[in-house]
């Protein structure tokens, strides 16, 4: 199975990434922490990356693109779950290009769908020093702005399913299995 994450900061995405792993046998493919290991490790692309970090830049889709390339190309049979990674169209779509040169397409993009109002309580009671409601304003106008697109995207290729994210964590986890259940 090979499936992209598709929701808003605070939809439940990383809480729900490590169930759908675990009862799947796929490999989290997080663009964040790769861009960690690449600079750790010293690798070209890791130095490019952390050349722009450093100067307090964003590191280009080409960059993000090559590592998770490599990351595919490590062997990942049992599929994989991309989290945090495409967030524009551009990226979307380069995406799609580099699996389908793969020959691994896509099979699922699941959205959670959340409201702002429910993403606004829940980032608040993290307790996260970032997370103020002038800076959750900002990241959910940032999302509406760059990242809501890729819904109407994904509908266009027929891969979206969308999956309500509210409940408890297994209800929400049961409604993600039976989503993914049907599509095997």
């Amino acid at each position: 199975m090979r499936i992209v994450l598709l929701g808003a900061p605070g939809s439940g995405k990383g809480t729900q990434a490590e169930n759908i792993v675990a009862r799947y046998g796929i490999t989290h493919v997080s663009t964040g922490d790769l861009l960690r290991a690449e600079v750790a490790a010293g690798t070209e692309l890791g130095k490019k990356a952390k050349a722009i970090m450093d100067a307090g830049g964003l590191v280009s889709d080409e960059i993000v693109l090559g590592m998770i390339e490599e990351r595919m190309n490590k062997g990942l049979s049992a599929g994989f779950l991309l989290d945090g990674f495409p967030r524009t169209l551009a990226q979307a779509e380069a995406l799609d290009a580099m699996l389908a040169k793969l020959e691994k397409p896509l099979d699922c993009t699941l959205f959670f769908d959340v409201d702002f109002d429910e993403i606004t309580k829940r980032l608040l009671s993290r307790g996260r020093a970032d997370d103020n409601e002038d800076t959750i304003r900002k990241r959910l106008a940032v999302y509406e702005e760059q990242t809501a697109p890729l819904i109407s995207y994904y509908e266009g290729t027929g891969k979206l399913k969308t999956v309500k994210g509210v409940g408890s964590v297994d209800e929400i986890s049961q409604r993600i299995f039976d989503v993914l259940d049907a599509h095997r």
